[in-house]
This record gives C-alpha cells, structure tokens and sequence, in this order.
C-alpha cells in the first residue's frame, strides 16, 4: 500500500458504538478491576491522548482523537476480561505503553478505551538466548538485567524509557541497528498476544508466528508479554570526537563504519545541531560532532580514524550509565533538541542512504535552513532532515527533490500503519474481526 507523505485524519473506519455502551463498559471495568483500575477523568483522558507527536507540526494540527476511558490492568490475567468486555459492548481498544512514539499511533482516533500497559513491568527470565518480560517493562531495565547476565539486548530504543510492548508495537529501529537491522527481522524469539475477539485469551506464538505482529501500531492484538534476543556482552565505550566542519565530520562518521567490530550506535552533527543539545563538555559549542558506542577491542582504530579525518577526541567514557546518555542523543532526539531550542521553527523527515554524507550539501538545501542529522545504519546511513517549518505543501514538495538526489524518504507526519500495511490489515481481519483495535490506521 502506497501512502502520501503527509495525511489527514479522517473517519474512515469508525467503530459504530455510544455513550451508553462506553458506560456499560466503564461498570463492566469497575467489576473486573475495581476502582483505581478505571477512570474518565479529564487529566487521564488528556495524559492518554498525546504520544511524542508533537514533533510533528502537521500531526500537532490535527486532532488524532481523545479516549473516554482509561484502564490499567495490573496482571496479565486480566487483560482477556478486559477485551471480552470492550468486544462485547463494541468499543474500540487502543493499547498504550509510556507515548514515546512520534507518529500518533497511541492516540485512540475514535476515543473508546486507552489500555495503559505500564504497570506490567515484571522481567520474568533471562537466559543465554532471550529476557523474557511483560509489555509494560522499560527498555532500561531489560538491558540492564541483560548486562547483569554477561549479556546484552540485541538493540534497545534510543528512547529507553519506553516500554517492551510499546518498541515492538510501534518501534522499527533501535541502538543495535548497525549490526542487526531492525526490531522485526529477528529481534522477537515469542509473543503472548490478546486478539480481540469475543473469546479473547492469551496466545504464545514463538518464532516465525510471532514475527507478523511486531510494528503493527496494535492493530492486530495487544502484547501481554515478548521474549526478545540477548547475546554476549561487549566492552563498549562510548566516543566523542570533535571537527571543525561538518563536512569532515559526515566524512569520518562513514569512515567509522568500516571497523570491526561494529559499532552499536554512530551519530553525527553539524555545529548547530549540536549546539542545541545538552550542555556537557564533550560537546564543543561551534564545532561539528561525532559519537559512538563503541566496542573496546575496537577503540584505538576509532580514534586514530576519528583523529586522522581532522577530529578531536573529547571524551572516552564506559558504563550502562554512559552508553544510556550516548544513546539517547540519536535517532530523533537531535531533532527533539532542536525543536525545544527553538520552538515552533522545525519539522524533519527521515531519509536515508549514503547520499546523505556523499551529497551532503546538496541534500541539506532541499529544505529552507536545512540540516541534517547523520545516523549510520544497518548497511546504510540514514538520518533526520531538518528544515523550517512553512506549511504541509513545502514539505511535500521537498521529496521529489531529494529522491532525485538518490534519498529515500521515509514521512514521520503520519498516523497509519506503513510498513507491510496490506499484509498487517489480513491479519487484523482475522484477530480483530470487528475493527475494535487501535481504528482509524489505514490509508
């Protein structure tokens, strides 16, 4: 399915349900959950209708819907009760982790019933091949049970608050990219999935029949529980280098990608970007930036590398602790910076492919003031294009020109399913029959 980079929401795809049936379905709650485990109060249904969207001006001006009630299960048990009784009365179920997201897919488009999964945070087993825990469990702590077992996640998301059943729902990356790929070509061992169906139980899909319901904005049933991949534990070290130019910069972050082992995140900025991160020393103010995790066994040849492209080395630094604060100055959180720096004034796209650094400045003049954040990938390097903010007409207008240059784009201005969407939607007409999961998500 082919979609535009920018859409708007509309009410295609509405449940047919009312005020009566969300009152029944709020007493059927009460019974299930008792009183603090459902609530209609405003502050809940406005804390349960905003997701990291806000990055986007184009979702910002639209209303992507408001839930009516919220619950929040606190065993697994119950959460079949709970869709039972949502199918029973026909309201639409969305499934929420901690809204860290920035593409809308947590908020209910047709109101109904926001699932807030995040007090299932139980780690239930880790081993030499998988951490096994409940949806609600935060990225953080699985890697940190991991690094207490000689392990580590295969990848976990540069926001590492957010939960197990919300990065696999929505997420399609992670810091691990540049050697795994993304979360749904072999991150999952298992699932234990709720669909909505009259009947709605528990059911374990391992392997392969687990994989179809990772990244599917919870369309397609709501994650209980996953087991996801470990490996052995690297020595990592998490560089910060310095350039004059962004140029050499881009240059060298190309570079980097080369040695072995690979490194598990590697970022790069230009001088203004930078200039709008967190204050710390290794962040040299008017000068361009590169950092990555790298891997200890590899750390004299990303430094002679780093040095030899024209770089400075700031800072060498080790730790979960370490490797957490690195991570999270990646992905879209240079664009999340910015935008708090100066608000109201910045959009972006994601792009992707070596014409990032091999056209740099060709691609950064697409945009009016653009400037791109570099991210190297699994085979590819790809990043954020940021540019000021006009109106959704010049955003668009921009893809045509930057394919030419030889980049794909991908649009964070969208609230639907767009990855593999015909096959998700045959899916979720066997596991949701009525419609009632996460609405409104198809083009």
């Amino acid at each position: 399915m082919t979609a535009p980079v920018v859409a708007v929401a509309t009410d295609e795809g509405r449940p047919d349900f009312g005020p009566d049936d969300v009152d029944a379905l709020a007493d059927d709650l009460l019974a299930i959950l008792g009183p603090r485990g459902v609530t209609s109060l405003p502050r809940a249904l406005d804390r349960a209708a905003r997701d990291g969207s806000g990055m986007s001006p184009i979702l910002s001006a639209q209303d992507l819907g408001t839930p009516d009630l919220v619950c929040y299960p606190r065993t697994a048990d119950v959460v079949p009760d709970i869709v039972r009784a949502a199918v029973a009365r026909g309201v639409p179920i969305t499934t929420r982790g901690k809204g860290t997201g920035n593409y809308g897919q947590v908020i209910p488009r047709f109101g109904g019933l926001v699932l807030d999964m995040t007090s299932l945070t139980e780690i239930q087993s880790v081993t030499e091949r998988s951490v096994t825990a409940q949806a609600g469990a935060r990225m953080i702590n699985l890697e940190q049970a991991a690094w207490g077992r000689d392990s580590q996640l295969w990848m976990y998301p540069s926001t590492v608050q957010s939960t197990l059943g919300g990065f696999l729902g929505g997420g399609s990356a992670g810091t691990g990219t540049i050697v795994h790929g993304r979360n749904h070509q072999g991150f999952v061992d298992a699932l234990d999935v709720v669909y909505a169906t009259q009947d709605a139980e528990i059911v374990h899909l391992d392997g392969d029949d687990a994989q179809p319901f990772v990244h599917t904005y919870g369309v397609a049933g709501i994650i209980v529980s996953a087991s996801v991949r470990v490996e052995p534990l690297q020595q990592w070290r998490c560089v910060y280098a310095s350039f004059g130019s962004q140029r050499e910069a881009f240059d060298a972050a190309f570079d980097l990608a080369a040695i072995e082992p690979k490194p598990r995140l590697l970022s790069a900025d230009g001088a203004v970007v930078t200039a709008a991160l967190p204050d710390d020393p290794a962040l040299v103010r008017g000068r361009a930036s590169v950092r990555g995790i790298v891997d200890a066994r590899a750390l004299d040849e990303a430094t002679d590398l780093l040095v030899a492209s024209g770089g400075r080395i700031e800072a060498v630094r080790e730790g979960i602790a370490e490797t957490v604060k690195l991570s999270t100055l990646s992905y879209n959180h240079p664009t999340w910076w910015l935008q708090k720096a100066q608000p109201g004034r910045w959009f972006h796209m994601e792009v992707r492919g070596d014409a990032l650094v091999h056209r740099l400045e060709e691609v950064e003049q697409v945009y009016e003031g653009g400037m791109l954040h570099l991210e190297v990938g699994h085979q590819m390097m790809f990043g954020m294009l940021n540019g000021i903010y006009r109106n959704p007409a010049q955003v668009i207008d921009g893809v045509a020109a930057l394919e030419e240059l030889g980049v794909g784009v991908h649009s964070p201005h969208q609230w639907y399913v767009d990855l593999d969407a015909d096959r998700v939607h045959a899916l979720a007409q066997r596991t949701d029959p009525r419609g009632l999961l996460n609405p409104g998500r198809w083009m």
